[in-house]
């Protein structure tokens, strides 16, 4: 594995610098102190993944690919799986409390979440990565001592005023979702005095919960709590990025196969390419520089670099190639169709508009129309225009047939 890689490397550099460099760092506390500490001894910093899902997605990419260049430059990564603070939900973005999840759900989602992380820190040599669960020490908290020793050191003014609750405050917050932030601020005090932890980083819609951790660290009398942030991974027109016909980009490949996650970085925006190899690849800056630098058509060949580097880094060399292969198969004329997305459907015996939803083209029947309508729909290269079109077994030549949408989403049907 990648991380493996980066096993027994100890060598103290300047690495805020390096992800100034880089584009990550949006904002950090104590910058002085964190950078002459950083370049004195080896840290330990943690980030927190709450176990939401069985898979990690692209967000967590980037708060991984921060851990894994802070480990290469010789510090020690504390990845907290947040089984405990899930059982509340982080009202940070949202605009509706968090679906509640069983013990067993969450418990699941960790031991899935603990596999992928592995791919980018690890867990071998002098700086080898530690795993926690918050869940060890959350779950068993006496309330009233916790909200004596704990919650007197916040001020629900201070809270309030924080973008993660006052953006809230319109639809809606409870009390429960309140004590998130006291509670990540607790793993960051628990994390520091158990483990020697300094440092916590985490994306910037974190900002705020970080803060709280590093100010309870210091009111309790320590001095040596830092944050950092890193940007949030967006368009030019400032969304996030990874989202997809099918909803999240997730790193999981039944969720999204190695193929549809090759494609979404093949498509990026001419803007974005600098962004995406800065953050999400491990190539020198130097011919980052010049990938990026390139005009025009040219520019599509750092797209295909920029897709292949990371479907390297989620799934393998191996499922990369295969990827590459797809895609020039698809679009140049050359390579191997093997590894396109594939559907079974049932029968031949289905319309279009079901034939789309199936694949996951798109999500709803009326959307599905509207694709069919604006000629956005080809069937095995011929497009369709007829909202009513009813596959049969004359579309399936050699056992499958090719749905596309536009210039550059293909499914394959086959018939089970």
């Amino acid at each position: 594995m990648l991380a493996k890689l980066y096993a027994n490397v100890i060598k103290m550099t300047d690495i805020l610098k390096e992800l100034e460099d880089r584009g990550y760092i949006e904002q950090l506390t104590h910058e002085k102190e964190m950078r002459e500490l950083l370049q004195k001894e080896s840290v330990r910093f943690y980030i927190g993944i709450d176990p939401t899902a069985d898979s990690l997605h692209i967000g967590h990419f980037v708060a991984l690919m921060v851990a894994s260049r802070l480990q290469k430059a010789g510090h020690r990564p504390i990845i907290l799986m947040g089984g405990g603070t899930a059982s509340i939900g982080d009202p940070s973005g949202k605009t509706d409390m968090r679906k509640m999840m069983t013990r067993e759900t969450i418990d699941n989602n960790v031991a899935c979440i603990k596999r992928q992380a592995e791919r980018f820190v690890s867990f071998e040599g002098e700086n080898a990565a530690i795993i926690v669960n918050n869940a060890d020490w959350l779950l068993d908290l006496n309330y009233i001592d916790f909200m004596r020793d704990i919650g007197t050191l916040f001020s629900v003014n201070k809270m309030l005023a924080a973008e993660c609750y006052k953006a809230r405050l319109d639809t809606g917050l409870t009390f429960f979702e309140m004590g998130y932030m006291l509670m990540q601020s607790y793993d960051f005090l628990y994390l520091h005095d158990k483990y020697n932890c300094k440092i916590e980083i985490g994306g910037n819609d974190q900002w705020s919960n970080i803060i709280g951790g590093v100010d309870l660290i210091r009111k309790v009398g320590a001095d040596d709590s830092f944050g950092l942030t890193f940007k949030l991974l967006t368009t030019a027109e400032g969304k996030k990025m990874g989202k997809t016909e099918k909803g999240a980009l997730w790193l999981n490949p039944d969720r999204t196969s190695p193929y549809e996650f090759y494609q979404y970085w093949r498509n990026i925006g001419d803007t974005e390419v600098r962004k995406v190899l800065n953050m999400l690849t491990f190539l020198p800056n130097d011919e980052v520089e010049r990938l990026s630098s390139l005009k025009d058509e040219n520019i599509n060949e750092a797209k295909k670099v920029a897709a292949f580097e990371i479907t390297k880094l989620i799934h393998g060399e191996e499922e990369a190639v295969k990827a590459e292969e797809t895609a020039k198969a698809l679009f140049e004329g050359q390579g191997n169709l093997e590894n396109m997305p594939k559907t079974e459907v049932s029968t031949a015996d289905i319309t279009l508009v079901e034939a789309i939803i199936i694949a996951g083209i798109a999500p709803s029947k009326g959307q599905a129309r509207t694709l069919i309508e604006q000629g956005g729909v080809s069937l095995n290269d011929e497009k369709i225009t007829d909202v009513n079109y009813k596959l049969s077994e004359s579309d399936f030549k050699d056992g499958y047939a090719i749905l596309k949408k536009g210039k550059k989403i293909y499914h394959k049907l086959f018939i089970s």
